[in-house]
């Protein structure tokens, strides 16, 4: 295992992934539809006008959007909606880049295993101009990051996983893996020719607080990580791990695996 791609927010930083959120919420708000949580969670991890395009295509939204305007969402309504997200984000970014439990404990472990640190987002580059300041500030500067105005198009696309393989010069794509949180994560890594791990608490998918998920009864809790396991797999996860402080554990069975003549 030569390197590690990780996602940010939601699985590096940012726990739960709130800081996109409530800016979701509002935009949508602000021309008289109500999204839910749930709804606005779904696209995560994608280029954020990506994410914008794919909630405006949802069919209840775009219900909504026509009996407001009479006329379906169209280039226009999402570049509007987009110019209302940007300004909105960049104000409140640097709140949401607390390191997760155990993230720069996990990267210190890799690192003396020589193992190199990559990353892709779904921010832009001037968005992680923000969060890549602050996270340092706290412990955690991967060695790449590619984000997805470097490229023809984000995830899931696997532009920025080959740019973290040229800038962190590794190759076969089959020594690499790929970390994140959502549905999109997971595409992204599966189509880069990546192992590729998902991760539940602390992500998008899960969409719990630390608070929550402290003080949610087990039952529900774990019934709540099942179905988003099951999504993450049916996404393309080759591993699905608890916590982002576990993935050692999963790099040694793809080393058993790898060892054995698999390949992702």
């Amino acid at each position: 295992m030569k390197a590690v791609v990780f996602d940010w927010a939601g699985t590096m930083v940012d726990y739960g992934c709130f800081a996109p959120l409530a800016v979701f919420l509002q935009v949508f708000k602000n021309r008289g539809i109500e999204l839910t949580a749930e709804e606005a969670r779904e696209p995560m991890g994608m280029l954020k006008r990506d994410h914008i395009q794919a909630l405006c295509r949802m069919e209840r939204v775009a219900g909504l959007w026509q009996e407001k305007y009479g006329r379906l969402p169209d280039e226009s309504d999402v570049d509007a909606l987009y110019a209302d997200f940007e300004p909105m984000l960049m104000e409140t970014l640097h709140q949401y880049v607390t390191p997760v439990p155990g993230a720069i404990q996990l990267v210190e472990r890799l690192r003396s295993q020589g193992i190199k640190i990559g990353s892709t987002t779904g921010y832009t580059r001037e968005m992680m101009a923000v969060v890549t300041k602050a996270a340092k500030e706290q412990g955690y500067a991967p060695d790449v990051l590619v984000t997805p105005s470097d490229m023809p198009a984000g995830r899931p696309y696997p532009w920025m996983c080959y740019q973290n393989a040229i800038l962190l010069d590794v190759y076969p794509m089959g020594e690499m893996v790929k970390v994140g949180d959502t549905i999109s994560d997971m595409k992204e890594g599966r189509n880069a020719g990546m192992w590729t791990v998902g991760v539940l608490k602390g992500g998008s998918e899960l969409g719990l607080s630390q608070e929550e998920v402290a003080d949610m009864a087990a039952d529900e809790l774990e019934e709540r990580m099942a179905k988003t396991s099951e999504r993450l797999r049916a996404a393309g996860a080759h591993y699905v791990i608890e916590e982002i402080g576990l993935l050692d554990e999963v790099l040694e069975k793809i080393k058993l695996r790898q060892a054995a003549g698999e390949r992702p």
